[in-house]
């Protein structure tokens, strides 16, 4: 970066696509409108809409709208091939459209529009079938009008309307008439047969691939206004902390910075660009409220918690009598199991442009809470929500944290831009994301377990201790029952597909000031990694192999046992492998899904190599077999991170780890060979963004077990095996 204010550095658009192409496809007037994906042009004058999904246009221009964030997942892709199947129209020709915030884009479970939890495809694939149906057959009643014949003699071809005689009309010819028409009941409507699907169960080439490659994507981060300034904020470093006072008078003297404020989260530095903004945030001079937060550390924490864990607590699930199975059973383990704090570490630190007049305001921002950051924001300026305008842009990770629990960043970027008459894009530098952002929760697990005279489990008690997830966010106080039990907080054992006889699940809600928040596949990444770790010290226990116990206690559920036999199957289990590599399973159900890992892993030196992982998954219907391989990729090299090296750890108050030099992330040198299988099942569809991740930590510390008899019950291994 140049530190010359005059010249501003080249940004990665213009190096990738020139200056003219920025010009007309970052301008504010392409900002102003939606963002399409396949290019920006004027509205045709005569469009049929037979739904806020849906638009075609009398030049055969058709384009879906979705109310989905794409932060990788293929939301942009899996969800228009839907409506693509059933309106029989080119996939690959489609126009995806980001939707403005509206009721109609909102979660049909809740009143909010976001995305998360695995649940865009599940939760809009009946809808958008009866939306392409719906348009398919108004198109061929506005062609049997036409050619006065009756609709069963009519069929469609990709964007056609065909009648027996090999007359054709376009469905851009027919959309003015067809938007004359009423729009039929849902109950006329017929689906397609499964049977004859096109694109649905069928690998599809992503739709927003050439604009990402090209860098004609709009990303949070590349959001560019007429007179747009720059802003940073300092930020406590110490949790809990508030601004005691602040000097701004150096920080005013570094050229380009423009003014000092005080706002909610720190002191923020507006300027005319981001170098002087930074320059200037170092030449601030903040006294901070600090000294209550200096006394937390991750080793209080695990001090006070692992007390904790040896109490009764909230009572998260109770099937049988596991006190009396276990005081009775002479086969019994007891074993405490911890996880640390993580950073989502999205590519994208977190960034927010907001330009706020007198009674609304215009936010560009990468999140998954449209709905939640029009009501804080609206909240914060004393407005009415329906004049806060949300304009989603592409996310560069989301992983959770661009559903923040309370529109931190977007919020954050209301308050500094207030008052200022200009749009105003704050930035998070990658340590600031790192050090004052949300985390994954801290968790100490307390748990005693038995197996029977067969071998097989006969109870199951383990005791959570830690900050519950959705009780510390708007959307999920609702699901947190009258006695404080958070369901985040006990998924993943009091579910298992595991069935054990005598289960009971407890937790203890801890109240300190460190922001947590729901992090990829939110309470199984944890209660995942233990019960699959409490399984594999009881089949050991029962001196039975991990894949072959897995099988008899899954023998009563056949989908579950399919997907643990493919994983095998897939790696070949007993099989012999190379010298000084061992193998490892796990199988977890998370957001509708059942995935099943298999880990091939050698140990050398205390250090730790995963060179294949084996996944086997049942999402009931794969729309995008392509999207679903790529998304068990996604979460299986995610997930490894948190596995080998990466957690931060509390000091003085302070976020120890603040880069990814201090926090890993796995490399690619180091990422393993991945093969999945999708096994076919007529189960309901079930997510998949978040269900690769919870099997890997148990896989691989289960082929570490079998490397070296050293069981791991702590993560990272960087922590264990150190």
């Amino acid at each position: 970066m140049s530190t010359d204010s005059s010249t501003p550095a080249i940004g990665r658009r213009h190096f990738l696509i020139g200056a003219g192409v920025v010009a007309g496809g970052l301008a504010a007037g392409a900002l102003l409108r939606p963002y399409l994906i396949g290019g920006h042009g004027s509205a045709a004058p005569k469009e049929f809409k037979p739904h806020a999904f849906l638009r075609i246009a009398d030049d055969d221009t058709v384009t879906v709208i979705i109310g989905k964030s794409e932060m990788g997942q293929g939301v942009y892709t899996g969800l228009p091939m839907i409506l693509a199947e059933e309106l029989d129209f080119d996939l690959q020709r489609l126009k995806v459209e980001i939707a403005p915030v509206d009721p109609v884009f909102n979660h049909p479970f809740l009143p909010a529009q976001f995305t998360g939890g695995s649940m865009s495809t599940n939760t809009t694939y009946e809808s958008l079938r009866h939306v392409g149906a719906t348009a398919r057959s108004m198109l061929m009643t506005a062609a049997a009008a036409r050619w006065g014949v009756d609709i069963s003699t009519l069929r469609t071809e990709v964007g056609k309307v065909i009648d027996t005689t090999g007359r054709e009309l376009r469905y851009g010819e027919l959309a003015e008439s067809a938007s004359a028409l009423p729009l039929p009941t849902k109950e006329t409507v017929r689906l397609k047969d499964p049977k004859t699907f096109s694109y649905i169960g069928k690998p599809q080439k992503r739709l927003d691939s050439r604009i990402k490659v090209t860098g004609e994507a709009v990303f949070g981060i590349d959001v560019e206004l007429p007179g747009m300034l720059i802003a940073t904020v300092a930020r406590a470093p110490v949790f809990g902390a508030s601004v005691k006072s602040f000097d701004g008078t150096r920080a005013r003297g570094v050229p380009g910075v423009v003014e000092i404020k005080q706002v909610s989260s720190g002191v923020a530095v507006i300027a005319k660009h981001t170098w002087a903004a930074l320059k200037g945030r170092e030449a601030l001079s903040v006294e901070w409220n600090d000294a209550d937060g200096k006394k937390l550390s991750t080793e209080a924490l695990r001090r006070s918690w692992q007390a904790l864990a040896a109490k009764p607590g909230i009572v998260g699930q109770n099937i049988g009598d596991a006190a009396k199975v276990l005081a009775s059973e002479s086969q019994c383990i007891e074993v405490e199991y911890e996880l640390p704090y993580l950073a989502h570490a999205c590519m994208e630190p977190m960034n927010a442009t907001a330009l706020v007049k007198e009674d609304s305001c215009d936010l560009w921002l990468g999140t998954q809470s449209q709905s939640q950051d029009a009501q804080f924001v609206a909240a914060a300026l004393g407005i009415d929500p329906k004049n806060v305008r949300v304009h989603t842009t592409f996310l560069g990770g989301g992983f959770g944290r661009r559903a923040s629990a309370d529109s931190d960043f977007a919020v954050e970027a209301a308050h500094v831009a207030k008052g200022i008459g200009k749009p105003v894009k704050v930035f998070w530098t990658r340590e600031d994301d790192m050090r004052r952002g949300y985390y994954r929760p801290y968790s100490i697990s307390k748990v005693r377990a038995a197996i029977g005279v067969d071998g097989l489990p006969s109870a199951f008690h383990q005791v959570i201790v830690g900050k519950p997830v959705l009780a510390n966010t708007a959307m999920g106080k609702m699901a947190v029952s009258k006695e404080g039990l958070d369901p985040s907080s006990v998924e993943g054992t009091a579910n298992m597909a595991y069935p054990i006889p005598n289960l009971r699940v407890e937790v203890h809600n801890t109240t300190e000031v460190v922001p947590i928040l729901w992090w990829r596949s939110v309470g199984h990444s944890i209660n995942g990694f233990v019960a699959n770790g409490v399984i594999d010290e009881l089949a050991a226990l029962a001196k039975r192999d991990p894949y072959e116990y897995r099988q008899a206690m899954l023998a009563g559920k056949p989908r579950y046992r399919a997907v643990l036999d493919a994983a095998a199957e897939l790696a070949d289990w007993g099989q012999p492998l190379p010298a000084g590599r061992h193998r490892g399973i796990a199988l977890q159900e998370s957001f509708g899904s059942i995935v099943a890992q298999v880990a091939e892993v050698s140990v050398t030196g205390g250090k730790v190599r995963v060179h294949r992982v084996s996944c086997a998954v049942d999402c009931g219907i794969a729309v995008n077999p392509d999207q679903v391989v790529a998304q068990m990729e996604s979460a299986i090299n995610y997930g490894l991170c948190a596995v080998l090296e990466s957690e931060i750890t509390i000091r003085d108050g302070v976020a120890v780890q603040g880069n990814f030099d201090s926090y890993p992330v796995l490399r690619i040198a180091a990422a393993p060979q991945i093969d999945v299988r999708i096994v076919n099942s007529d189960g309901p569809i079930g997510g998949i963004g978040e269900p690769g991740t919870p099997p890997i930590a148990p896989a691989v510390c289960g082929a570490i077990f079998a490397a070296t008899g050293k069981r791991i019950r702590r993560l990272p291994l960087s922590a264990s095996l150190s």
